[in-house]
């Protein structure tokens, strides 16, 4: 009886959770990040807001966890380098990994490039926020050194091109702001902007 009170207790624990996590990314890409407050947060997911501070609290700590999940997709504390589409990526011939990956950065862009849009605006007047964009952008630029690393042990690069300039040359073709910019503001269907940015990539790392 205990353990299923627990287990009842922990299943409703996890759902208030996602709860409050979905209404900050409402309130976080619909007001922006300053102008949402944790009240706001609180009633928006209809909990009391000393359960938010409890679970949380802080309105950083819930933009970082949420933008953990959201690159995820799920809430299983699984590394991006861990993770199932990057082994495929890792394991195919070279155009094929090219594709994999900028298919994983599209899957992955369509739920997380608002989120990522608020915290890049914010950072230049939030220090708060340009450290956690600035972590952003490293682990970014780790999984796509990682990437250009097993390219470069299949294939020759593009010649005069090492790992290290290709994982940048990644990282800049597989930006949020790149996705932002194309899909949100131009209007591209993530399937066009996932085809050019494969091109682009084929065109720029392999010979």
């Amino acid at each position: 009886m205990t353990g299923k009170g627990t287990g009842i207790r922990a299943a409703k624990t996890t759902a208030n959770r996602a709860k409050m996590l979905t209404a900050a990314r409402e309130l976080f890409t619909t007001r922006g990040y300053a102008a949402t407050t944790m009240k706001a947060i609180a009633e928006q997911a209809g909990m009391a807001v000393q359960t938010l501070y409890f679970t949380f609290a802080t309105k950083r700590a819930i933009l970082s966890e949420l933008l953990d999940v959201e690159i995820a997709g799920d809430t299983e504390p699984v590394a991006t380098m861990d993770r199932h589409w990057f082994a495929a990526a890792v394991a195919a011939p070279p155009a094929e990994q090219i594709r994999q990956q900028v298919d994983a950065a599209a899957t992955i862009f369509a739920r997380v490039s608002p989120l990522l849009e608020v915290i890049r605006s914010a950072a230049a007047i939030d220090p708060e926020l340009a450290e956690i964009w600035q972590t952003n952008i490293a682990q970014r630029h780790l999984v796509q050194v990682r990437l250009a690393e097993a390219l470069a042990t299949k294939t020759a690069l593009r010649p005069g091109l090492d790992a290290t300039q290709a994982a940048d040359i990644a990282l800049a073709i597989l930006a949020p702001e790149t996705y932002h910019l194309l899909v949100r503001e131009r209007g591209w269907p993530p399937e066009r902007w996932a085809s050019w940015a494969a091109d682009v990539l084929t065109q720029q790392l392999l010979p």
